[in-house]
């Protein structure tokens, strides 16, 4: 049936303490939700992903994606672009910044990243992806990886091509994502692809795509033989999916634990990011907290509507009121943590 999902694996010399890793998402993927994610059994946990032409040019929002807690490891930080050199001083700086992986994405599927020739259209010209996994390998000491999709086309078998050549070129471990770019997140993912790219490279390989159950994630260690899953808009509001995964019968939360929870993921959101940014960032995930019937759904709607986070975490305490006393042993059990900040303007963290 494969490995437990329990169970420890290593990316170069980074040792996992568990094979679930929670995906690198465009605008949901900040310090909170990964800090969150290790709590409840990731093993590792990736940052969105970073434009290394935003570091390149020292772009103050893009920089703030640096900011590193030490509750965090092992973390990897994704970069996307295509150009090799550029890609290398990023990778250098997220090195810097505390990264134990640097992830480099060839699977973006969005049109603003593949326009530039970044994200999936890399896999169309494997000697450029080739010469910035080479690139950005040579530069780090920390491991590298890659997440790719299938391929640009439904049916493509491009990555079976790819994998290998950037194992070649410095990949220490590789995410398939085994949809095409032209699928975005419709159909399913065929993980027959998966076992195939295990067959072909003797590093670690990350199964991406449809991991939603503990059944599912033991079938898929089970049929690729690959060394971890990725869990992506399934742990969206939703850490006790986590717990799940690794404890099939781990009770589900009770209202005060969601909002409990809801209210510290607003308060670490503030600090990261600013009230002003957060109270905007913040408003899709009410939905996905207090969905899957755990609150009314009009609940949902009093919340998006409020003016100040201070506001939301007030009516999450009147709709939840035993929230108050996990909250407050939440707070006690969490590590006191300091940010591992690079040299950088103060203002991005008050909302930049």
């Amino acid at each position: 049936m494969g490995a437990d999902l329990a169970s420890p694996w290593w990316i170069g010399q980074v040792a996992i303490p568990t094979r679930l890793v929670l995906a690198p998402m465009a605008g949901v993927s900040v310090q909170a939700f990964r800090r969150q994610g290790r709590r409840f059994g990731a093993g590792l946990v990736c940052s969105e992903m970073v434009s290394c032409a935003g570091l390149q040019h020292r772009n103050e929002r893009t920089l703030g994606y640096l900011r590193i807690a030490s509750d965090e490891h092992p973390l990897a930080v994704q970069i996307f672009g295509s150009e090799p050199a550029v890609m290398a001083e990023a990778a250098s700086m997220v090195e810097a910044a505390g990264a134990d992986v640097v992830d480099i994405n060839f699977g973006c599927p969005v049109r603003k990243v593949t326009k530039t020739g970044a994200g999936a259209t890399l896999l169309d010209e494997p000697d450029r992806a080739a010469r910035i996994v080479e690139a950005v390998a040579g530069t780090v000491a920390v491991p590298v990886s890659v997440k790719m999709r299938r391929g640009l086309e439904d049916g493509s078998r491009a990555c079976l091509d790819v994998g290998p050549r950037l194992v070649e070129a410095g990949a220490a471990a590789l995410t398939l994502h085994p949809r095409s770019a032209r699928q975005m997140y419709t159909g399913f993912a065929d993980h027959s692809l998966t076992a195939e790219l295990v067959e072909r490279v003797k590093v670690p390989v990350i199964a991406s795509g449809d991991v939603t159950s503990h059944g599912q994630a033991r079938a898929i260690l089970g049929t690729t033989g690959c060394a971890a899953v990725m869990v992506g808009r399934a742990a969206q509001g939703n850490p006790w999916v986590l717990r799940e995964l690794l404890e099939p019968d781990a009770p589900q939360p009770t209202r005060g634990e969601v909002a409990a929870e809801l209210i510290l993921f607003v308060r670490e959101t503030v600090r990261e990011l600013g009230e002003r940014r957060a109270a905007s960032f913040l408003k899709k995930f009410y939905g996905w907290y207090l969905g899957r019937g755990r609150f009314p759904r009009a609940f949902k709607q009093e919340l998006v509507v409020c003016e100040t986070t201070a506001e939301i975490e007030q009516r999450l305490l009147v709709a939840a009121p035993d929230a108050a006393d996990v909250l407050e042993r939440l707070e006690e059990e969490l590590p006191q943590t300091e940010d591992v900040l690079l040299d950088l303007p103060i203002s991005i963290y008050g909302g930049g």
